[in-house]
């Protein structure tokens, strides 16, 4: 509503003004304010408005309004503003020498000093688009005010403004000259608000918008890896903007921002103090800065004062190519990178035309008197120091005369790096040629209605702004287009600040962004030119360091996004990207490696015929069998001798043969697994656990029967004679066999790699297929051998000196003690240890059999054969 109000007092004033100056030009009108001398003008068909800012960082003053007020006065003279103005004036003097663009129409120019600051520039571009007036012969007296005929003495209305350079005050003169269709065309203002058609239709320029530079500042600070920077900027819509255009866009790459702080654009100490508090406060080494040279003066002096040194600066377009700044504040800005907008190789003729200058161009203006007293410290004409422009005079000597523009540097007449003057000579040409699409435009196939094509001569504001937006021109070897939204297609120089030799700046450009190039491609940098605040590399700008390969990121709670821990990744996973946000669960055959940032393939487990324990139980298994065998061999050799014959031969044999199988059945639980290999070793090691649990149930069950035939009245060993004995072998192996076949028809034993155990092993494992067939198995071993030993037990005191049934208690005892222990050992162990466990109880309870049934023989038949005789046997115990 504000702005609206405005508008309208606005629009009323300049309607009231043009209505008395039209309806009652013989009784003249009265211009409000003081008289300005202080401006460019000159005559032609069509002349351009220009506003520039020549002075800035006004002197704070308040008004009491108990006396008329004074003309706001301003710190420093801007002479890289001059030089833009000058260039303006140049290429309007170029145009109007050209035969082929505008050759029967001659440009003019009005241009003003705006002193970057809204109510400057807001009066500057009023009188602009309504002719200045002049003092005219009928001067009415002091303390009436300047009476004058208006029109006889105003100068031409400018239909088009080139200007102005700041974007805050180019958003005030668009919001006032806006109602009124009058184009400005800007050589310096980027804020991307400025982009808004619906707010600002009448806006175009020659300066990128700041998206784009955004977008270019964004990429840069993500190419060094700088994710903690501290934001600061003036109190100005450009700032604005550009800042939370800046948070918005370096979110999306994991950067934050360690502080944002706006200060005024008048910097008391206390808002220097508090923001080089803030600066000095934070762990971020880098610094971007939205604002001009002038704001930043204060800054860097404070800066100076408190010797805050090290710091990384990036500018903004702003003040990137800004020399003026070196001689005071170098040791700060030696480093600095900023990108700025494209500059012209070289403009033909510019620099004369800047080093035509001389002592006589200083008496006629007072803006150049000014620029000559700055750059000579003489004095050039007292009368023309009127300007209320703060200089002191007292302490020049007078200009002789003899001084020479081209003897001394000043940013006047450098033209190494014209890009904001490149970008006011497009101006000027952007505006030329729409006069000549005008000029050729045909009648009645023009853009207006009825097909009109606009007078060039009669310009009118809105028909010019159309052939503006349409306009594409070639200048200097480069095609000059707009978008939709009258903005430029951008492209910008990456510059650093560089000492040189002899203390002097260097702007070097060490890489460039161009926005029509692809993501990736779009920013080049040539690292190796570099020149970097401190040391030979860029400097580490992080909240939290970089969290390896093999961790991961864990976010601080209330702290910004850049700050955070660095976690391990869990078992199982792993990471193989600095700042991995998480981490990644390696596959089932897979592992992480020690480090944790990439996968490796599991350690293949099981028991092998390579590892010590392997071979040991392999060892083991085949002595087991060569012993039983040895036995064997031994009865059969004596297999006449009481001691042989006596004890049931053939079951003997037949243990002792099936003993040395049992051993050997551990050798299927040694080596890969297999599918075959599994459904033969469980049921290999049933069946013959089985077979020599039935021989000694056998035996035991000869034993005891034997004696019970011995009474009288009992024919009880005809039941149990040979063919008996083995038929019960049989019949007891039948059933495990039937057992064992049921459980490989339904759910067999089959290969598995077990990764559940131990997480980093495969181990290669058979497992059981079911659970139940493999418990039933070994709880018909138990069966058989919990009868064997009851009747072991029965039989133990039997009176015969070599009673067998005592033997076979014990190794019962000790089957017992091994299988009851393997239990709980197998349910706990895994992997290859499991395997182990079982091997260790087969040949465990097969030596039990092995040496408490047979040693005692042996030993008799080998050692003491003296005892190997009927008589002995016969013997009572």
């Amino acid at each position: 509503m504000a702005h609206l109000s405005a508008r309208l007092l606005l629009l009323g004033l300049l309607l009231w003004a043009s209505w008395v100056c039209s309806a009652a030009p013989q009784d003249g009108c009265t211009f409000l304010g003081e008289e300005e001398t202080s401006s460019f003008y000159q005559e032609g068909d069509v002349v351009l408005g220009g506003l520039f800012p020549l002075h800035y960082s006004p002197v704070s003053s308040v008004t009491s309004f108990q006396r008329e007020p004074q003309q706001t006065t301003y710190e420093y003279f801007s002479a890289r503003a001059l030089r833009w103005m000058e260039t303006m004036m140049f290429a309007v003097k170029e145009i109007n020498q050209r035969r082929d663009l505008l050759p029967h129409l001659t440009l003019g120019f009005h241009i003003r000093d705006s002193c970057d600051h809204v109510p400057v520039s807001l009066r500057g571009s009023l009188l602009l688009v309504n002719g200045q007036p002049e003092w005219g012969a009928d001067y009415r007296g002091a303390g009436q005010g300047p009476g004058l005929d208006c029109t006889a003495v105003r100068r031409a209305v400018s239909p088009v403004i080139i200007g102005d350079a700041a974007s805050g005050v180019s958003m005030a003169v668009l919001r006032t000259l806006g109602s009124f269709q009058i184009p400005l065309v800007s050589y310096f203002a980027s804020c991307s608000c400025l982009s808004d058609q619906k707010q600002f239709p009448t806006f175009m320029r020659t300066m990128p918008s700041d998206a784009f530079q955004i977008r270019a500042l964004v990429r840069l600070v993500r190419y060094f890896h700088w994710t903690w920077v501290g934001v600061i900027g003036v109190e100005s819509d450009y700032a604005r903007f550009a800042i939370q255009l800046f948070l918005q866009e370096s979110v999306h790459f994991g950067m934050c921002a360690a502080y944002v702080h706006f200060y005024p654009v008048v910097l008391t100490q206390h808002a220097v103090g508090q923001l080089v508090d803030t600066i000095q406060g934070s762990s971020s080494r880098v610094l971007l800065n939205f604002s001009g040279e002038s704001e930043l003066r204060s800054i860097l002096r404070e800066c100076l004062h408190r010797n805050v040194t090290g710091l990384q600066l990036i500018a903004s377009e702003a003040w990137a190519t800004s020399k003026s700044l070196w001689r005071e504040f170098g040791d700060l800005l030696t480093g600095t990178l900023g990108f700025g907008i494209r500059k012209a190789d070289v403009i033909p003729g510019l620099k004369d035309f800047l080093t035509r200058l001389g002592p006589s161009h200083g008496r006629q203006s007072a803006f150049l008197a000014e620029f000559w007293e700055e750059t000579f410290n003489c004095r050039v004409n007292d009368s023309l120091n009127t300007h209320t422009h703060s200089v002191s005079y007292l302490d020049r000597e007078p200009c002789s005369g003899r001084e020479v523009l081209g003897d001394v540097y000043t940013p006047f007449a450098d033209v190494s790096q014209l890009r904001v003057s490149y970008n006011v000579y497009k101006a000027v040409y952007l505006i030329a040629h729409a006069l000549q699409d005008m000029t050729n435009c045909v009648a009645g196939q023009g853009p207006f209605i009825n097909g009109t094509c606009g007078d060039p001569k009669h310009v009118k504001p809105w028909q010019l702004l159309h052939y503006m937006k349409q306009v594409k021109f070639s200048t200097l070897g480069e095609e000059v287009s707009f978008d939709h939204n009258g903005d430029p297609i951008a492209s910008y120089d990456l510059m650093n600040w560089q000492r040189g030799q002899d203390g002097s700046l260097r702007l070097v450009k060490v890489g460039f962004y161009d926005a029509s190039l692809a993501d990736g491609r779009d920013l080049v940098i040539n690292e190796s030119v570099i020149q970097w605040p401190v040391g030979k590399q860029a400097a580490r700008s992080v909240c939290s360091e970089s969290c390896p390969p093999g961790t991961r990121v864990a976010r601080k709670k209330g702290e910004p996004v850049c700050c955070f821990d660095c976690i391990p990744c869990a078992e199982g996973e792993v990471s193989n990207q600095t700042d991995s946000l998480n981490c990644i669960r390696c596959s089932d055959v897979t592992w992480p490696n020690e480090a944790r940032d990439h996968c490796v393939p599991k350690t293949i487990e099981f028991l092998s015929y390579q590892e010590s324990m392997g071979v040991v139980l392999c060892v083991v298994s085949i002595l087991g069998a060569c012993a039983s065998l040895s036995v064997l061999a031994v009865f059969v050799a004596n297999r006449h001798t009481p001691i042989v014959r006596g004890n049931n031969m053939e079951l003997s044999f037949l243990l002792l043969l099936f003993l040395s199988i049992c051993f050997l059945i551990g050798l299927l639980f040694i080596g890969e697994p297999s599918d075959w290999l599994c459904r033969i070793r469980y049921p290999a090691f049933g069946v013959s656990f089985a077979l020599c649990i039935s021989c000694l149930l056998a035996k035991t069950m000869v034993v005891l029967m034997a004696f019970r035939a011995t009474l009288p009245g009992r024919d009880v060993m005809r039941w149990f004679g040979p063919a008996q004995q083995r038929a019960s072998v049989v019949l007891c192996t039948a059933i495990q066999g039937l057992i064992c076949l049921i459980w490989l028809l339904t759910r067999p034993p089959y290969t598995n790699l077990n990764t559940g155990h131990i997480s980093s092993v495969i181990i290669i494992d058979c497992a059981m297929g079911s659970e139940v067939a493999f418990w039933c198995v070994l709880g018909y071993i138990g069966l058989l051998a919990c009868m064997c030993f009851i009747l072991a037990f029965l039989a133990r005191k039997l009176p015969d000196n070599f009673n067998e049934a005592k033997f076979i208690t014990f190794s019962m005892l000790i089957f017992f003690a091994v299988w009851i222990t393997f239990i709980p050992v197998y349910v706990s162990t895994a992997g290859k240890y499991t395997v182990a466990v079982h091997v260790f109880a087969i040949l465990a309870s097969a030596f039990g059999l092995l040496v408490c049934i047979f040693a005692p023989k042996c030993y008799i038949v080998v050692l003491r054969p003296e005892k190997n005789s009927r008589k002995h046997m016969m013997l009572k115990g």
